[in-house]
């Protein structure tokens, strides 16, 4: 079972790291699905087979995309973001006003 965590983990860095590669990825695996699923129908217009899988598509990569603000959001609340920017911020207190 933890070998299953450790995979899951990876692939969670992997798309954190990669957020439009996997927005990108799912929208062009979900367009071809989608069309193969609807040339698999009868009776049914080329065109509209294009428009549905076009929607298809979109509405998965809507769904991706508010995966990716949760995933974002999450790590923005642990903290997990907080380590990874803590170089770049200045050691200078900005606060401090000199006269």
């Amino acid at each position: 079972m933890a070998d299953a965590k450790t995979k899951m983990e990876s692939l969670r860095e992997w798309v954190i790291e990669h957020k439009l590669r996997a927005v990108g990825s799912l929208w062009l695996s979900g367009i071809a699905g989608s069309i193969a699923y609807n040339w698999s129908q009868p009776n049914m217009k080329t065109s509209v087979r294009i428009i549905h899988a076009r929607l298809h598509a979109q509405a998965l990569t809507l769904a991706a995309l508010a995966g990716a603000a949760v995933v974002e959001w999450y790590d923005h609340r642990t903290g997990a973001k907080a380590d990874k920017y803590a170089k770049y911020l200045p050691i200078e207190d900005f606060n401090s006003h000199k006269d």
